[in-house]
Parts: structure tokens; sequence; C-alpha cells
């Protein structure tokens, strides 16, 4: 099953900037070869289910292993049955019904 998600992991107990481990979670998801785009509060993934749902629990090993003491992770889910769909076609459908922006 092809999924498309969104999600956010944030450490705990690891002080105010937590760039570092975003980071380490986007090499994770990199050397995965999975597709992914970073945003303001999150990284959407798409993929397989079940490598999208491991890259999820070894960026919870890694922020981990990096020192956190607890993980807070907000995920959201999306899957279809009548096709496939992929990040930059969603996004595409809401730009073509918007105007320009100056």
């Amino acid at each position: 099953m092809h999924v498309i998600i969104d999600i956010c992991v944030v450490p705990i107990g690891v002080g105010v900037s937590v760039s570092p481990h975003v980071a380490a979670c986007q090499e994770v998801i990199d050397e995965a070869g999975l597709d992914y785009r970073l945003h303001a509060y999150g990284t959407n993934v798409e993929g397989p289910w079940d490598e999208v749902m491991a890259v999820v629990k070894r960026c919870h090993e890694v922020v981990h292993d990096m020192g956190a003491p607890r993980i807070t992770t907000t995920m959201k889910i999306s899957t279809r049955t009548d096709r496939v769909q992929h990040l930059d076609e969603k996004v595409a459908s809401v730009t073509a019904r918007t105007p320009e922006r100056d």
C-alpha cells in the first residue's frame, strides 16, 4: 500500500534547539530512498507503507541515540485505493486552483 504521511518528531529533554535531531531524521529518510519534503513544522514522506513506517521507527531510534530521553511525534497518514497519488500531485492540484500572489 502506498502512503503519504506528514510527520513531526519532537525530542523532549534536549534543550531549546531541536534542529540537529530533525536533521538526523532527514538523513534517515534520505538514506531510505523515500520521496520527502521538509516544511516548517514537519516533513511529508511518501512510499510503500512498510518502508515509511520503518523510517518512522528508525527516526525514533536515532533521536533516542542522540540523547533524547523522550520523543513526541504527531503524524497524519493518507492512503488511497483508487490510485497512487504523489506529493507533487497533491500540491499541484491545489495550486492550479488558487490565484497567483505577488
